[in-house]
């Protein structure tokens, strides 16, 4: 299968490498010809797990787009959702009769490039499909090299609009296999780990992350106490879900860390794999970093506002934001993904509800 994956972080350098490696026609994309020189020369990608490094020859590496989406079944885009507005300017006009597009994870970023393609006047059949993770939990070791640690296991996927769902799962489970249906996108966006995993780790480990030089928020810093907070952020997401009607499986976070439940996205032993890499001990800028820029500005505020938009109270996420907002002097509440700056705050639940059955009305 002929696939794009946009991006030039670590998921993405994962996701071509690794879908390359499986056979596929991949294409990446990234938008700095200074930071991708290298794998531009070379068309390739040097790629670790646990069978050893190995020289991955993608298909094509380039700056150009649309030669990348060009007979793209597939386009993969594991950028930040810090990164979908302005991409979705960019794909809008280039997005063709019956692409898959796969947000891994979204922060409901396929909305987002689903009014962006009407409002470009692009008509075409396109699907757009979102998950809880990342296919990977994977690091660049620099701007030629990727080492994924842990392949999903599990992909919960939810597509708008939803009654292109067996077509859309079906073109996405040729790359990734471990896909499972959703109900719709927003299905899909309420699975996201990120907004509920790293706001108590980096706002909880402020200290330590100043102080010092670099600090593994995954291993020391993932105590009792934390994950007591934790695991309150996620019931009050498990009780956003609910209340929208949507059903098990939810995916609780503490599936992550103990073996004996429920198997969760990344399969059994991956926090210990996690922790044992050594690849998430870091330097977290606390008001630039993704982890608060990402889950939380984007990601948290959008599961607030969505809860008050469905009468959910949600004091740990909300209490998290407030305190986020202090850290970066910065109302994230009114400057992040709101349900309002996504203009969906007047909708009523039947016209949600058709809106993510049917798709985006020109």
């Amino acid at each position: 299968m002929k696939i794009a994956v946009l991006g030039g972080g670590n998921g993405a350098y994962a996701a071509a490498a690794d879908l390359a490696l499986a056979g596929h026609e991949v294409a990446l994309w990234r938008r700095s010809g200074t930071h991708f020189a290298q794998v531009l020369e070379s068309q390739t990608i040097a790629l670790t797990d646990a069978r050893g490094t190995r020289e991955v020859r993608l298909s094509l590496a380039t700056t150009d787009l649309a030669r990348a989406l060009d007979g793209a079944e597939l386009v993969v885009v594991p950028l930040p959702a810090t990164a979908q507005e302005g991409l979705a300017g960019d794909l809008a006009p280039l997005l063709a009769e019956g692409q898959v597009v796969f947000l891994p994870p979204g922060t409901f970023g396929g909305y987002l490039m689903a009014q962006a393609m009407i409002e470009a006047g692009n008509h075409a059949r396109v699907a757009f499909a979102e998950t809880g993770t990342l296919p990977y939990l994977a690091r660049k070791h620099s701007e030629r090299s990727v080492t994924i640690s842990v392949r999903a296991t599990r992909l919960p996927t939810g597509v708008l609009p939803a009654s292109d769902s067996e077509r859309a799962l079906g073109v996405i489970a040729r790359a990734y296999p471990a896909v499972e249906p959703l109900s719709d996108l927003l299905d899909g966006a309420l699975m996201n780990a990120g907004p509920i995993i790293h706001p108590p780790l980096i706002l909880m480990n402020a200290g330590p992350l100043e102080h010092f030089e670099a600090w593994d928020i995954h291993n020391e810093g993932t105590q009792p106490s934390i994950r007591r907070v934790t695991n309150a952020l996620d019931a009050e997401r498990v009780a956003l879900r609910e209340a929208l009607g949507y059903g098990a499986p939810h995916f609780p976070l503490a599936d992550h860390y103990d073996d004996e439940r429920d198997e969760w996205m990344y399969g059994d032993s991956s926090h210990e794999k996690l922790t044992g890499s050594g690849d998430w001990r870091e330097k977290i800028d606390l008001t630039t970093h993704r982890y608060m820029r990402e889950d939380i500005a984007l990601g948290l505020t959008f599961y607030v506002s969505l809860g008050e938009w469905a009468g959910v109270d949600m004091p740990v996420a909300k209490g998290l934001l407030a305190i986020a907002s202090a850290v970066v002097d910065e109302d994230l509440r009114v400057n992040g993904r709101s349900w309002e700056r996504l203009g969906l705050s007047g909708l009523s639940r039947s016209e949600l509800t058709a809106l993510l059955r049917g798709g985006v009305a020109p």
